[in-house]
């Protein structure tokens, strides 16, 4: 584990192997950690960068929003640290968020992008109440919320089977301090609409979906990417693709990076 500052923040990240720079993002409620399956396999052959965003994990809050924007720059700090220039972004939900802010921002330092159980939509109006819901949920009762939400990300039929994976993942959402998570809950809220991103940019695009994922709609979010160049990956599960589809998910990615 590494630490860099960024606006008075403590920003921590890992570094490891060499090659074309791959840089992982995690989602709300959980941290590097989520990657530690992939760190080996993917590390053979590339430069594997893993960092916490802000209030989550080793990471220090910054204040009482995090917009996806403000992630970006801690993401282009850490990378400014290891003097990566270029990279191939791999967002896994909130962490999507953060990759197509950083798109936007940074255009000429992304390589190739990967959303995984993401969408490159703003909130809904619908979605926005939801969020307001959440903090308030969350504010009555922090353990209660988290794990309710935990569970509720993956699909029904993996609960049972997956039942020591998914305490694992709680037990890493508890440690997420209230204020990041409202903070986080806010910033997602606020969130522009990035879908111009999907058909303008070009480099490699991949959109990889479940097609039980209880978050997000599953024939909703296919059509962001209808006309474009974004190759389209779904697995038959929920929003934990990461864990419920473990070994496929890793080949995907290596065979992605590979033709990049």
């Amino acid at each position: 584990m590494k630490n860099t500052q960024f606006k008075n923040t403590n920003i921590a990240f890992t570094d490891t192997g060499k090659g074309t720079a791959i840089v992982l993002l995690h989602g709300f409620l959980e941290n590097q950690n989520m990657w530690d399956n992939y760190i080996a396999p993917l590390s053979k052959k590339n430069r594997v960068i893993t960092i916490d965003l802000l209030g989550h994990g080793a990471t220090e809050c910054m204040g009482y929003v995090h917009s996806m924007e403000d992630n970006a720059d801690a993401v282009q700090a850490v990378l400014s640290e290891l003097r990566i220039r270029k990279a191939i972004f791999v967002g896994h939900s909130m962490g999507g968020y953060i990759a197509l802010a950083f798109a936007e921002l940074y255009p000429d330092n992304v390589k190739g992008l990967v959303l995984l159980n993401s969408t490159a939509t703003a909130d809904g109006a619908e979605k926005k109440i939801n969020r307001d819901r959440a903090i308030k949920a969350v504010k009555q009762n922090h353990t209660s919320f988290v794990s309710l939400a935990i569970a509720n990300l993956f699909s029904e039929s993996n609960r049972e089977r997956l039942k020591t994976e998914i305490e694992n993942v709680k037990i890493e959402a508890l440690n997420t301090p209230l204020q990041a998570i409202v903070a986080s809950l806010e910033g997602m809220k606020i969130r522009a609409d990035r879908e111009v991103l999907l058909h303008l940019t070009p480099y490699p695009k991949m959109l990889i979906l479940g097609e039980k994922d209880p978050v997000l709609q599953y024939q909703d979010t296919l059509k962001q990417v209808e006309d474009t160049d974004v190759k389209l990956v779904t697995f038959p599960d929920g929003h934990m693709s990461h864990i419920e589809n473990q070994e496929e998910l890793t080949e995907i990615l290596l065979q992605f990076f590979k033709k990049i």
